[in-house]
């Protein structure tokens, strides 16, 4: 089965992409520097980002790290006017927070996104117990956007109760109860609060992904995309470690770009798009 594009794999990272280098090709991995990198991209081309940056050195990525504010203002330059970035991140708790998720979110504002929603990833089954707090079961997922999202398909959940029932309506200050007949509805637009269940069968069936120290769910990748883009539109993943989003971007109809400057984890990323036959 042919393979995905991918680039530079035996390059230095510095010197994969000079400036003056044509714009990148979609549906294709990179290997690099994502600021540098992503100088090749046109601006205002990319429809929606889904990312997670190896916050914190809570895990070893191989020795690399990034800088928040370099890689938030290459991403703000790529999107397109009305375009989504979705950063899910945490971050260290030992004796106490170190607050540095939160942090992100000022840093995206000040390079010029507007933070159209926090929404918070709940890990179903997390083990990691605290000896003095509660067990943190959470990471965020910052919505910033460029200007007003352009896309938004509300997913939605089915209801306890729908069908017609009687209700107390417009309750005055003689506090008498008015009632009157209302329809409720079979399904509601979710809250921003989204559980997904971890580890093997939860994250992915996948078991090549796991040589990644921190993937996050398919379906975390798979609901953002739904919710912000559109079939035929352009994902793009700066940090794609194992591909996830690549992949999910792929299942449903639009281009992608991944990028990591490991060339192991592309070669992850590489694999679970060929198992499973996702090319164009």
């Amino acid at each position: 089965m042919k393979k995905p594009a991918v680039a530079g794999l035996n390059a230095n990272p510095d010197q994969i992409f000079p400036y003056d280098r044509p714009a990148i090709e979609r549906n294709t991995f990179y290997v690099g520097d994502a600021i540098n990198i992503l100088r090749s991209l046109d601006e205002g081309v990319v429809d929606l980002t889904v990312t997670s940056p190896p916050y914190e050195n809570l895990r070893n990525y191989n020795g690399y790290s990034f800088d928040a504010k370099k890689i938030l203002a290459a991403l703000y330059r790529v999107t397109r006017k009305g375009g989504v970035c979705v950063w899910v991140t945490g971050e260290r708790i030992k004796g106490s927070r170190s607050l540095s998720s939160f942090s992100h979110a000022f840093i995206g504002k000040d390079v010029g996104f507007d933070v159209h929603d926090v929404m918070i990833y709940q890990k179903k089954n997390t083990p990691f117990m605290r000896s003095n707090a509660y067990t943190n079961c959470y990471e965020l997922m910052i919505v910033f956007s460029k200007g007003k999202p352009r896309t938004f398909n509300p997913l939605k959940e089915p209801t306890v109760r729908h069908g017609w029932e009687t209700a107390v309506y417009n309750k005055g200050p003689d506090a008498v109860n008015r009632k009157r007949p209302v329809e409720l509805r079979k399904e509601k637009v979710r809250t921003n609060i989204w559980q997904y269940a971890v580890g093997m069968g939860g994250s992915t069936s996948d078991k090549v992904a796991f040589q990644h120290p921190a993937i996050f769910p398919e379906k975390l990748a798979q609901d953002h995309i739904l919710s912000w883009s559109n079939p035929g539109d352009l994902v793009l993943d700066p940090m794609c470690g194992s591909g996830t989003t690549c992949k999910m971007a792929r299942a449903n109809g639009r281009h992608w770009i991944g990028i990591d400057i490991s060339k192991e984890y592309i070669a992850i990323a590489e694999e679970r798009m060929c198992t499973l036959g996702l090319l164009l």
